[in-house]
């Protein structure tokens, strides 16, 4: 694994972020989005809940994971690095407990397909970030015997 196919992975996931919560960043469009996601809740006739767009806190807590996932997928994919790639890995684990502890709360399906694809690029940069370290750490062990 390069450092440039890591950086890659990076951006890629940052890109995959961007797309997918920049429509929590804002009021409008948090409700907007909470109300298609009720519709195609109810047309799939799925049991549990889905966020209220009435619901102010959750608007607002929306608001608040949207707009940090926006600004931390442009640090990304402005400075793509090890660290980035490393420190994101911790983001979708937490990210990921959250959605486990909604599904177990009755929270809809559809989270769980949200929860597949955040545990899949989890994994994809952990095997990134995991090889590019053990090369990093060969190539200061090599530096070291030289």
């Amino acid at each position: 694994m390069t450092h440039a196919q890591l950086i890659r992975i990076v951006r890629a996931s940052a890109v995959y972020d961007l797309v997918v919560t920049s429509l929590f960043a804002l009021p409008f469009t948090a409700r907007w989005l909470f109300d298609a996601l009720a519709a195609l809740h109810d047309q799939l006739g799925l049991p549990g809940t889905t966020p209220d767009s009435g619901d102010v806190y959750a608007v607002m807590f929306a608001n608040l994971m949207g707009g940090l996932v926006v600004v931390w997928s442009i640090l990304r994919l402005v400075r793509p690095s090890f660290a980035a790639g490393t420190a994101d890995i911790g983001a979708r684990v937490f990210f990921s407990i959250g959605m486990l502890s909604a599904l177990a709360a009755g929270a809809s399906p559809l989270v769980a397909v949200m929860l597949v694809l955040e545990l899949a690029w989890a994994l994809v940069q952990g095997a990134a970030v995991a090889v590019r370290a053990r090369q990093r750490r060969a190539g200061a062990l090599a530096g070291v015997a030289a």
